[in-house]
């Protein structure tokens, strides 16, 4: 340990030498984050490179960083482009099919709910840490047989016209991190990606290894079944689907969406990740933990259904309406009610080509391919999982992200089947006990809290059939366990798709709920957020939204996949019955949260 630590002050005094002038009035714990020099693992290591990983003596000689993944310079100065703060895209016209193009800036709000915004604080302010959180990329296999886009009639989520080009997306707003200058409310760099859930769509390897490749680098085919054509519901002939490269006048059609030829070929090509620049970190959601998002894991009739040579492409109104409503309320996490309705369906399913990738993973396997050495990209090694985890079957971590800041990251997840969340009482006290060796220790001065679930998402407490004596505890109870800690500063979360930032008071300590928009639906956004000391009493935290890369206007005829990014953002403008309130109002996007120091 001590070792490292020495390491990691040698390389951060290095850094220093060139940037005296910019970092002389910040503190030795700000030093690290004005420096870049990061943390890997609570207590394990800092980040010098891709060398460092958990459990290491020493850091590793990095590997040579190609030209197109080196992060960009970074001056010291706050910045508004490659951000929403200055340009956001819009739509033009009023009605129809609605192109996007280049729309107004949303600027930055200033929010003093929990402490008052002093004057001068812009030039007194040090930064403390930087970093970006995806949530909600939703990568998805769009012709996986577990899936229910005949439910589309019921919830827009069931099925999205944009999901077959996630991968193409995800990819763009990697690019868009890879591009960004620092943190653009003060230009210090950023520290590392943090995912925070539903990084997977179906619960499947293929899509799980999609999204590996899109972090750390890759090329990812997001096709599956027959290597030649695409098997799913856009060409089966169906009214109710987008059918792109086809005549048929489906319902989406009706509404104004365009005829591409070549769209669905496109969709399943090559896709080429540069990775992030950056170190990332991984966060589960209940799409990468449970079949379908919401059905208890282990199941094997899930298994047999997803590789097999069977998928369910419409149903009756009235059937899928009380499908929808069993799956909503909870009431079968072990899919009794689903796997009736799939015997009953299995004459009017359609062939289409067997595939072992489309396998649900398991916890476990989650974990294992997150230590791949293949998927390392700029570290660290597990991106937050440890082998302790495999030991422990758990997915929860503790992480350092600067020499003054831990960060957490939680499994919310419901290991007995359930889209909402909760925590069993191990973890809960897990958390409890980090949170109070912070403060006895001195270690840290500040906890930065990451799960998929929000606190209002987080009421299921149904037990877990793996821990049939333990209670589960709803998000009420860890804010109010995060509320009497005054290090923690911020809960950062997804699992809405929906920009909502929550104050939360205690009499102990209050702390800041950042919920953010996901990458399937519009807006289709990620957040930067940055740690700055006011030197006044109080702390403030930045937080700036960004879109991916891809410009803001289409072209139907650019089938490249910079133009299937930018159809990715415009169809999901426009996908039918897609709620318009999830970019949430001015204070829920680019803000000032104002803190009282602890």
């Amino acid at each position: 340990m001590s070792r490292i630590r020495s390491v990691a002050t040698t390389a951060a005094t290095a850094t220093a030498s060139a940037t005296t002038s910019v970092v002389s009035t910040v503190n030795r714990r700000a030093l690290l984050a004005a420096t870049g020099a990061v943390t890997l693992s609570a207590g394990v290591g800092y980040a010098l490179g891709p060398g460092a990983g958990s459990g290491s003596a020493a850091p590793a000689a990095a590997a040579p960083v190609p030209m197109s993944r080196r992060a960009p310079s970074a001056p010291l100065a706050p910045y508004r482009s490659g951000t929403t703060l200055a340009t956001v895209s819009a739509p033009r016209g009023t009605s129809g099919y609605r192109r996007l193009a280049d729309g107004p800036a949303w600027d930055r709000v200033v929010r003093a709910d929990l402490a008052s915004a002093k004057p001068g604080r812009e030039s007194r302010r040090t930064p403390l840490a930087a970093f970006v959180q995806f949530t909600d990329l939703h990568l998805v296999d769009v012709q996986h047989p577990l899936r229910y886009e005949y439910l589309r009639a019921q919830t827009a989520s069931a099925w999205r016209p944009q999901e077959a080009l996630s991968v193409a997306g995800a990819v763009s707003l990697v690019e868009q991190v890879n591009g960004l200058r620092g943190a653009p409310a003060t230009g210090a760099p950023l520290h590392f990606v943090m995912t925070t859930g539903d990084n997977t769509d179906n619960n499947s390897r293929n899509e799980l290894d999609w999204f590996l490749k899109v972090m750390s680098g890759g090329r990812v085919t997001p096709n599956s079944g027959d290597p030649r054509r695409y098997e799913g519901v856009q060409d089966s002939g169906l009214k109710l689907y987008w059918h792109p490269d086809d005549a048929l006048r489906d319902a989406d059609k009706g509404v104004g969406f365009p005829r591409l030829h070549g769209f669905l070929e496109a969709a399943i090509r090559e896709v080429n990740s540069p990775g992030l620049n950056l170190p990332w970190y991984s966060t589960v959601g209940n799409h990468d933990g449970l079949p379908g998002g919401c059905y208890a894991p282990g199941d094997s009739y899930f298994t047999e259904f997803a590789v097999g040579g069977k998928k369910l492409m419409s149903l009756d109104e009235a059937r899928g309406a009380a499908l929808w409503k069993n799956v909503k309320k909870g009431n079968d996490p072990k899919g009794a009610v689903f796997k009736e309705v799939m015997k009953s369906e299995a004459r009017r399913m359609r062939s289409v080509t067997p595939d072992e990738a489309r396998a649900p993973f398991t916890p476990a396997e989650y974990v294992k391919a997150h230590l791949d050495p293949a998927h390392r990209g700029r570290g660290p090694v597990g991106h937050g999982y440890t082998e302790e985890n495999l030991a422990e079957r758990t997915q929860y971590y503790s992480f350092r992200i600067t020499d003054d800041v831990l960060g957490i990251s939680l499994d919310t997840t419901d290991p007995g089947g359930h889209y909402e969340g909760s925590l069993g009482t191990t973890q809960l006290r897990w958390l409890e006990r980090k949170l109070k060796e912070v403060e006895k220790s001195g270690d840290a001065s500040y906890v930065i809290v990451f799960s998929h679930h929000t606190s209002k998402s987080m009421r299921n407490l149904r037990t877990d059939p793996g821990r049939p004596r333990e209670s589960r505890h709803g998000g009420d109870e860890v804010a109010a366990l995060l509320g009497r800690h005054r290090s923690v500063l911020a809960w950062v979360n997804g699992h809405s798709h929906k920009n909502d930032i929550t104050p939360h008071r205690s009499e102990h300590g209050s702390f800041w709920e950042v919920s953010t928009a996901s990458h399937i639906d519009f807006p289709q956004l990620a957040r930067v957020i940055e740690l700055v000391d006011n030197h006044d009493g109080t702390l403030s935290l930045f937080t700036t939204l960004i879109e991916s890369a891809a410009p803001h206007r289409t072209d139907f005829a650019d089938l490249s996949q910079t133009g299937l990014a930018a159809l990715y953002r415009e169809l999901s403008f426009n996908a039918p019955g897609a709620k318009t309130t999830l970019g949430g109002d001015p204070g829920d996007r680019n803000t000032e949260l104002v803190l009282r120091k602890g």
